[in-house]
């Protein structure tokens, strides 16, 4: 699962890639505990890295599937 996370007064999107057995209700709910509080919102990729957002610098949050299930291309859904 991806999550895209907008900032404040920047063009550029921090995209992290989540493992993909990530609860995403589970994700959602941190990420707004974080936001409610104005803290420090953390998030670890797949390769275990810790990405670290101030809350108050986040403009949106953008739920996605990995770039890896995405269709590329003309197709019927």
């Amino acid at each position: 699962m991806d999550v895209r996370i907008g900032i404040v007064q920047s063009m550029k999107e921090i995209d992290v890639e989540l493992p993909k057995d990530a609860d995403r209700d589970k994700i959602q709910k941190e990420i707004e505990a974080s936001l409610s509080k104005d803290t420090v919102l953390w998030l670890t990729d797949r390769k275990g890295r810790r990405v670290g957002i101030p809350a108050s610098r986040v403009a949106y949050v953008e739920f996605g599937t990995p770039s890896s299930d995405r269709v590329v291309g003309f197709g019927n859904s």
